[in-house]
C-alpha cells in the first residue's frame, strides 16, 4: 500500500443532486498506454491485443512498465486525494474496532500450550508457547515483526512442531509471490538449523522427530509436482513421488492419530491418494484407489481403518470405511451414507469421537458422532439460523473436548469448546470491539432472488436496523462464484463503517460457488459458466426491483475469479451499476489460458476450459472480460492489482484498464492501483491491510455521495 498521497493536482467540484453524485474534473488526464499491436490467430478468430507489451515476467521489470504503473498510481492518488480525510476516518474507525494488543485462544499439543500475540503498533503476530495454559511461562518461538524488518511483505504459511516438541518447522514468503521457504528451528537451543528448502508447498512430520516429507513446486508453472523425504542434517532430500499430469497438484498430510501419512494428488474434478505408515518413512507408498475423471475423494485413518469421503455414487459425498490392508473400492462400506439434501464437507477423528461438517440448504453445521458408546449423533446447537461455523485448531487426538469457531454477519468471531460427554458448548473467547458494538442495532437476513432461468439464488444481507427499503439506500454487493468456494455469512468489523453510514452490504451466492452443494458448483463452471454472471446480474435486478437500492446507488466488488465476474457483468449490464471494484481480477481469460508457462494455467483448464480446443474457445470467448470490452458506457471502476501476484498477474488488470479507457463512450473514471510490494492477497501487515480496506470503502462510499 502506498502510504502517502500526492498533493491534489486539480480541483474537483462535487455537486450532489438528489441521490446522484456528479464529479466535474478539470485538467485531469489519466495515463495513456501506448499501443503495440499483437495479433492472435486461432480457430478462425483474429484478435488484436494492443497492450500485450505490459506483460513482463522478469523479476526486474521493464522500466517502461514500472513507469506506466507508477503513473497510474499517481493518477489514482490524485483522484482520491480529495477523499483522504474520509480514508483516514475509516481507517481510524477500523483500528478502533480491533483489540490491538491481544492473544489467541491457546491450543494444546503435547506438553505445551501454543498461542499468538499481537501488540499495538506491530504489524504481525508473535508465536509463543508455554507449559502453563495461561501463558505465564511462555517463550517466543517466532517473532514475525523481527523477521519482517526491511521487507515490504512477510507471511508464514505453515507452522508445525515435531511430535517431541523439540523442532519447529515453518515456511515463509517474503515477496507475496506465494513462494515459500521451509526452515527448521531447534527449540531447545533457539538456533535455526542449516536445513533449508525453497519452493515448498506443504510439509508433514513423522513420529521419529527427524524425518519430514514435503512437496515442492515447478519453478515456471508453480505447479506443486514433487514430494521429497528429508532427514534433518542428512543433506540432500530424496524424491519419493513425481506428479506428471499437468492438471494435478500434490500435497502431503498425516492422520490425526499420527499413524498414517498421505500424498494427495488433486485436480479440479478428481483426486488420488497414496498412503504410508508413519513409523516406516522409508517404506513403499501404496495407492488407495486410482484417479478417474469426476471422482473426488479424500482419506482419513483411524482405529486401524481407512475412512474415505467420496463422491462415488454420491453427488454430495458420503463417507466409507475400508480395512488397513486393502482400502481399494471393492472393500468400501458405508459409514455415512449419501444424502442428496446434505453435503458432507469433511470428517475429523478424535480418540472416541468423530466430528462431521455438513451443509444443508446452504448452512454449515457440525455433527458429533460418539464412536465408543454409540449414542445418537449430536448436532452442535447454534443461536442463529444464518451463520458460519467450523472446527478450530484441534491438534490433540485424545481430548474430551473439541473447539469450533462461530460467527454471523452481526455476531463477532467466537471460539467455543464443545464437551463430548455433556454435549454442552462453552464460550472461550469472543472478538472484542474496543470502540463498542451493539448487535441489536443491526439486522441480517438471507433473501432469494429469481434468476432468468427460474433458479432461486440466495443473497446474504446486513444493514442498520430500521433501514427503509425504498430504493434510496446505497448498497455494496460482493460475490465470487467459482471453484465451489462458499462465501459465508461471517463477521467483519471493517464492514461496520459502511453499514453505520446507511449502506446495505450484500453477498450474492451465485452458481459456481459451493453454497448449495455440488449441483450449485457444477452449474457454474466449464460450459455452464455463463450462469455465474447471469445470476449476479439477476440478483442486482432483483435487489433494485425490491427497493433495496437503485442502479445509481449500487456499487459492486469482487476479487480474483470474482474480478472476472466484475468484468463480465459490466460488459453485460453496465447500466445497473454506479461503480465497480475489481481486485486482482482474472480478466484476460483467453491469453492467460492459452499460455501453459503461466502459474495455474494447465490445472485451470478443468475449471474454465482449454481454449486450444475450439468448443472451449467458442464458449469462453463469450465472457472473457478483456476480449469483450466494447464501445459502450461503463460504470466508474477501481481496478487493483499487485506486482508480485503469482495467481493473477498484474498485467491482466493493467491491460484491461487501458482497453476500457480506449473503448468506453462515457466520462466515467477508470482507476488502476498497483501494490508494488505484495502479491495476490494484498499487503501482509494488519495495519497496511486495513489501509487498503479503508481506501476501497472510501471509494465505494464517495461513489454514492457519502463523503464523511
Amino acid at each position: 500500500m502506498i502510504k502517502s498521497l500526492l498533493s491534489i493536482l486539480v480541483a474537483f467540484i462535487i455537486i450532489v443532486i438528489g441521490n446522484t453524485v456528479i464529479v466535474a474534473q478539470t485538467n485531469m488526464k489519466p495515463p495513456v498506454a501506448k499501443k503495440v499491436p499483437k495479433v492472435l490467430k486461432i480457430h478462425g478468430y483474429e484478435i488484436t491485443d494492443n497492450y500485450a507489451w505490459l506483460r513482463d515476467r522478469n523479476k526486474v521489470k521493464d522500466p517502461a512498465v514500472i513507469d506506466y504503473l507508477t503513473a497510474e498510481n499517481k493518477y489514482t492518488e490524485s483522484f482520491m486525494g480529495q477523499h483522504q480525510p474520509l480514508v483516514d476516518t475509516l481507517y481510524n474507525e477500523m483500528i478502533g474496532r480491533i483489540k490491538q494488543t491481544d492473544t489467541s485462544v491457546p491450543y494444546k499439543k503435547g506438553d505445551y500450550w501454543y498461542f499468538t500475540k499481537t501488540e499495538e503498533g506491530k504489524q504481525y503476530p508473535t508465536y509463543l508457547r508455554g507449559k502453563a495454559k495461561d501463558g505465564s511461562d511462555a517463550v517466543v518461538l517466532l517473532d514475525q515483526n523481527e523477521m519482517a524488518k526491511g521487507l515490504k511483505y512477510f507471511a508464514i504459511a505453515e507452522f508445525d512442531v515435531s511430535d517431541d516438541g523439540n523442532i519447529l518447522a515453518f515456511s515463509t514468503d517474503t515477496t507475496g509471490y506465494r513462494q515459500y521457504t521451509l526452515q527448521f528451528k531447534d527449540l531447545r537451543t533457539g538456533q535455526i538449523l542449516p536445513d533449508k528448502v525453497e519452493r515448498v508447498t506443504s510439509f508433514v512430520w513423522t513420529p521419529d522427530n527427524k524425518t519430514v516429507f514435503f512437496g515442492t513446486e515447478d519453478d515456471v508453472s508453480k505447479r506443486s509436482d514433487i514430494v521429497w523425504r528429508h532427514v534433518l542434517g542428512s543433506g540432500k532430500p530424496v524424491q519419493v513421488f513425481n506428479e506428471k499430469d499437468v492438471l494435478f497438484n500434490v500435497g502431503v498430510g498425516r492422520s490425526r492419530d499420527g499413524k498414517m501419512l498421505f500424498i494427495g494428488s488433486g485436480a479440479k474434478t478428481s483426486t488420488e491418494y497414496r498412503y504410508l505408515p508413519s513409523d516406516d518413512p522409508k517404506g513403499e507408498w501404496k495407492l488407495v484407489t486410482p484417479r478417474r475423471e469426476g471422482h473426488e475423494y479424500d482419506v482419513n485413518f483411524d482405529m486401524g481403518e481407512f475412512y474415505i469421503r467420496t463422491n462415488k455414487d454420491a453427488e454430495n459425498f458420503r463417507v466409507v470405511k475400508a480395512p488397513a490392508n486393502d482400502p481399494s473400492e471393492k472393500n468400501w462400506k458405508d459409514f455415512i451414507p449419501s444424502n442428496p439434501e446434505i453435503k458432507v464437507e469433511s470428517i475429523s477423528f478424535f480418540k472416541n469421537y468423530a466430528v462431521v461438517s455438513e451443509v444443508e440448504n446452504g448452512i454449515e453445521y457440525l455433527k458429533v458422532m460418539d464412536r465408543k458408546t454409540r449414542r445418537a449423533d449430536a448436532r452442535i446447537a447454534t443461536p442463529e439460523t444464518v451463520y458460519t461455523m467450523g472446527l478450530a485448531n484441534n491438534p490433540e487426538y485424545d481430548t474430551p473436548t473439541v473447539r469450533y469457531s462461530y460467527s454471523s454477519m452481526i455476531t463477532p468471531q467466537s471460539t467455543y469448546e464443545f464437551d463430548f460427554a455433556t454435549r454442552e458448548s462453552k464460550l472461550l473467547k469472543q472478538q472484542e470491539i474496543p470502540s463498542g458494538y451493539d448487535k441489536t442495532q443491526y439486522e441480517t437476513n438471507r433473501v432469494w432472488a429469481t434468476a432468468r432461468d427460474g433458479v432461486k439464488v440466495p443473497i446474504l444481507v446486513v444493514m442498520k436496523k430500521g433501514t427503509k427499503l425504498d430504493g434510496k439506500a446505497p448498497m455494496l454487493l460482493y460475490a465470487y462464484g467459482s471453484y465451489g468456494v462458499s462465501m459465508t455469512p461471517s463477521f467483519s468489523t471493517a464492514r461496520l463503517s459502511l453499514v453505520d453510514r446507511g449502506m446495505i452490504y450484500g453477498i450474492a451466492l451465485i452458481r459456481g460457488g459451493g453454497e448449495l452443494g455440488e449441483k450449485w458448483r457444477q452449474a457454474g463452471r466449464m460450459f455452464t459458466k455463463l450462469n455465474t454472471f447471469n445470476d449476479f446480474v439477476d440478483c442486482s435486478k432483483w435487489l433494485i426491483s425490491n427497493k433495496y437500492t437503485a442502479s445509481d446507488r449500487l456499487v459492486i466488488q469482487g476479487g480474483s475469479a470474482g474480478g472476472l465476474l466484475m468484468g463480465a457483468v459490466v460488459n453485460q449490464a453496465p447500466e445497473l451499476y454506479k461503480a465497480a471494484i475489481a481486485q486482482v481480477p482474472f480478466v484476460d481469460v483467453m491469453n492467460t489460458m492459452l499460455d501453459e508457462t503461466l502459474p495455474l494455467t494447465t490445472e485451470e483448464w478443468i475449471e474454465w476450459g482449454n481454449p486450444n480446443e475450439k468448443k472451449a474457445w467458442d464458449y469462453m470467448i463469450q465472457y472473457s472480460p478483456y476480449d469483450n470490452v466494447k464501445k459502450q458506457n461503463y460504470p466508474n471502476m477501481l481496478i487493483e492489482v499487485s506486482l508480485n501476484d503469482s495467481q493473477v498477474p498484474y498485467w491482466e488488470g493493467a491491460k484491461w484498464a487501458a482497453k476500457l479507457r480506449e473503448m468506453k463512450t462515457d466520462n466515467n473514471v477508470v482507476l488502476l492501483k498497483t501494490n508494488m510490494g505484495a502479491g495476490h492477497g494484498g499487503s501482509s501487515g494488519r495495519y497496511d491491510r486495513l489501509k487498503e480496506v479503508a481506501f476501497d470503502y472510501a471509494y465505494a462510499l464517495t461513489q454514492v455521495g457519502i463523503t464523511k
